[in-house]
């Protein structure tokens, strides 16, 4: 099992720039995928980013150019810079680990942290 506490959520105005963090309470290196869903209000949570045990990344297409994701194994985080934030980034942004053991597949939450980009 793996505890998941996000922090840097806050607010911006548009153009501005937030870095979140994602701290687990245990290493992270063997974990598959760790990575950032986004929840806004009245919307389905839908995927942000992802990060593969192996480096690999995925982006949801209107984040490409503008986010990055990245984890530090060392230090048990995985990081989510969003430069160039727009309105229609706001939402809460959650933070989650998957992973594989033969054929099960666990699926780790954190609580969330809110991010508010304003015109």
């Amino acid at each position: 099992q793996v505890q998941l506490v996000e922090s840097g959520g806050g607010s911006v105005q548009a153009g501005g720039s937030l870095r979140l963090s994602c701290a687990a309470s245990r290493s992270i290196f063997n974990i598959n995928v760790m990575g950032w869903y986004r929840q806004a209000p009245g919307e389905q949570r839908e995927l942000a980013a992802s990060i593969t045990s192996g480096g690999n990344t995925y982006y949801k297409d209107s984040m490409k150019g503008r986010f990055t994701i990245s984890r530090d194994n060392p230090k048990n985080t995985v990081y989510l810079q969003m430069n160039n934030l727009k309105p229609a980034d706001s939402a809460v942004y959650y933070c989650y680990a998957q992973d594989r053991h033969g054929a099960n597949v666990y699926t780790y939450w954190g609580q969330g942290t809110q991010v508010t980009v304003s015109s």
